[in-house]
């Protein structure tokens, strides 16, 4: 063999796998490709919209407490009650790896509609009543709640339903024979029983197909939301879920130093039953 011939090896066409294909595998592939995209899509943005779920709002009637309640909660005292006009938020840290937004949402008939604003992002909703007055304002608390009741109930299927917390506020002002440690027992059960009987009136009245008054926008034969496994209402044969009932009381004006009444939380059961929820 000559020395002067040189070896030329021969080196394969690389073809592109695109190119190799048939149109109906490049068709197949964009389907797959496709489908894939848009089950991706659809779970990051179901992980988003959950993340969103790490507020909690405030809703009820005037004058109830709610805004002593975020106070207490964001700057650790308990400001005078005053009729709101907007709703306010802070952020409030229940432990060094617990952080929520708390939305104060005002109560004025014309104005309580907001807190469908703030409604997607909530893990709870906080009903907070004023348990030594329920009984002379029972009707448009009952109202109020309906609507709540009405705007959770239509959600839709995809977002998760947030927890509802009926909060019977102002022990302290509950007048009692019984005990102090027996006092947020009977302030839940007289909140509960007065309304369970007037949104069983709303219920029945809706049947009959007579309208309540109301200030509300909707019509009141409209509104659903007090549907239940028995005949009457009953919180505990709720079809919405699960209604919890706690008992509170802040020191208006007070700082929460435990100057006045020792080592007592008024909020206690509530922080405990938020630290539950926000996982």
């Amino acid at each position: 063999m000559d020395n002067n011939t040189s070896v030329v090896s021969a080196t394969p066409e690389i073809t592109p796998f695109i190119a190799s294909l048939s149109a109906r595998s490049l068709t197949f592939l964009s389907i797959a490709a496709a489908v894939v995209f848009f089950f991706a899509l659809t779970l990051w943005t179901k992980t988003k919209y959950n993340s969103r779920g790490n507020s909690v709002l405030l809703v009820g009637p005037p004058d109830g407490g709610k805004t002593a309640i975020l106070s207490s909660f964001a700057y650790n005292q308990a400001l005078p009650s005053h009729t709101s006009l907007q709703s306010n938020s802070a952020h409030v840290v229940l432990s060094p790896s617990k952080t929520l937004r708390v939305v104060d949402v005002p109560g004025h008939p014309r104005i309580r509609d907001q807190f469908r604003e703030h409604l997607r992002g909530a893990k709870a909703v906080i009903f907070v009543v004023d348990a030594s007055t329920v009984s002379r304002n029972a009707p448009a608390v009952a109202e109020h709640l309906h609507h709540i009741f009405h705007a959770v109930t239509s959600l839709p299927p995809s977002q998760p339903m947030p927890k509802i917390l009926i909060l019977a506020h102002k022990t302290d002002l509950v007048k009692t024979s019984v005990s102090s440690s027996s006092v947020s027992e009977v302030a839940i059960a007289r909140v509960r029983s007065i309304l369970e009987r007037e949104l069983e009136k709303r219920k029945a009245s809706q049947t009959g197909g007579i309208g309540v008054e109301s200030m509300g926008a909707e019509s009141e034969l409209e509104l659903g939301g007090l549907e239940c496994g028995g005949s009457a209402f009953k919180f505990s044969e709720w079809e919405g879920g699960d209604v919890d009932f706690i008992g509170t009381w802040v020191e208006v004006g007070e700082s929460k130093d435990g100057e006045k009444h020792g080592d007592q939380d008024g909020l206690r059961g509530f922080k405990d039953w938020l630290e539950q929820v926000v996982t």
